[in-house]
């Protein structure tokens, strides 16, 4: 049974950083991909980061240069290092697994493993 359980959101002002963590279990990354997702009230959720088996990374535009994705394969855990907050990045934060090799690394639809979410609010 796959099991993936995110942690590491919160509340902070803009500017600052948190480390999500995402723990996985179960999960065969015969794949190879994981990612990042995040999903605000009203919207439609959204990829952030992706990050293949041997470490090869994407990012969405809205992020690039302020989010790194990272992992550590023998702990069975995927990063994302959030730095430079701002209110607009305000959402749900899921990460997740595909059955087969995505052909969008972004594309929520791709995904079909997927955490419980941790929430990140960001105030100006």
């Amino acid at each position: 049974q796959v099991q993936l359980r995110e942690s590491g959101g919160g509340s902070v002002q803009s500017g600052e950083s948190l480390r999500l963590s995402c723990a996985h279990s179960g999960y065969t990354r015969s794949s190879n991909w994981m990612g990042w997702f995040r999903q605000a009230p009203g919207k439609e959720r959204e990829g952030v980061a992706a990050i293949s088996r041997t470490g090869v990374t994407t990012y969405a535009a809205s992020v690039k240069g302020r989010f790194t994705i990272s992992q550590d394969n023998a702990e069975n855990t995927l990063y994302l290092q959030m730095t430079s907050l701002k209110p607009e990045d305000t959402a749900m934060y899921y990460c997740a697994a595909p059955q087969r090799p995505p052909l969008y690394l972004l594309s929520p639809q791709q995904y079909h493993y997927w955490g419980q979410g941790t929430q990140v609010t960001v105030s100006s």
